[in-house]
């Protein structure tokens, strides 16, 4: 049975693009895996349709009222989902949290808008949060676009290549190393030469310099957890 997901949102259409397009979009197609939107002011029971409202304490900005979350996670829920909240506070995103959503059957993302949401939800409605960097968006669903093209790589079919996971950056300790492809010769810049001799195992040596010089140039953490993990 293929993963399905639902997302809540205050601005449902702007992941129009994002679910048609790509990789993400083939997947869906091919009934890999579906996505539906919601609105979440569909849940909201006054005239205006009310999602949010000044916090208790005082303070800028507004926050989402808990009764139409409720409400609408109370519709949606299934036993097996896993209910999720996109925030900046939230645990990192990494492959490993990515490849363990592929695996779920029913997953719930909660995009978050303007100051957050009442503490209420997060406490009684959300199983997990995550965040997606150290920065703050306009509001959540981007970041749960970004979550949601990232575990459908994990799941069967929908990469092309399965073997690409197994080279990409970051399921890994390590960062990606050069790519070239033709022209060989372009603008004075050549292909490196071993990339062309055709010996598998000096190329994959290459690749592992290559990335082994990056992750200490970019990633200093990652290069360290990469040469701790190697000693043991």
């Amino acid at each position: 049975m293929p993963l399905h997901i639902d997302l809540l949102t205050l601005f449902p259409r702007m992941l129009d693009g994002v679910l048609t397009e790509s990789i993400l979009g083939k997947g869906i197609a091919a009934n890999l895996l579906s996505v539906k939107i919601h609105d979440l002011r569909g849940w909201c029971t006054d005239k205006h349709k009310t999602a949010d409202d000044r916090p208790f304490g005082g303070g800028a900005g507004m926050v989402m009222k808990p009764d139409p979350v409720f409400a609408a996670m109370e519709q949606l829920q299934t036993p097996a989902c896993r209910r999720i909240y996109l925030t900046p506070d939230g645990v990192p995103l990494t492959p490993a949290i990515a490849q363990d959503l592929a695996m779920q059957q029913h997953v719930i993302f909660l995009s978050g808008h303007y100051e957050g949401i009442d503490q209420r939800i997060r406490e009684k409605v959300i199983d997990q949060e995550i965040s997606i960097g150290d920065y703050v968006l306009t509001n959540g669903t981007l970041a749960a676009a970004v979550v949601i093209d990232a575990l459908s790589r994990f799941i069967p079919g929908v990469l092309g290549e399965e073997k690409s996971l197994t080279h990409e950056s970051h399921t890994g300790t390590l960062l990606d190393f050069p790519q070239y492809t033709r022209p060989a010769e372009f603008r004075g810049m050549s292909v490196p030469e071993v990339l062309l001799s055709g010996d598998h195992r000096k190329i994959e040596a290459w690749r592992h310099t290559q990335q082994l010089e990056k992750t200490r140039q970019v990633r200093p953490d990652l290069f360290e957890k990469h040469r701790h993990a190697s000693r043991h």
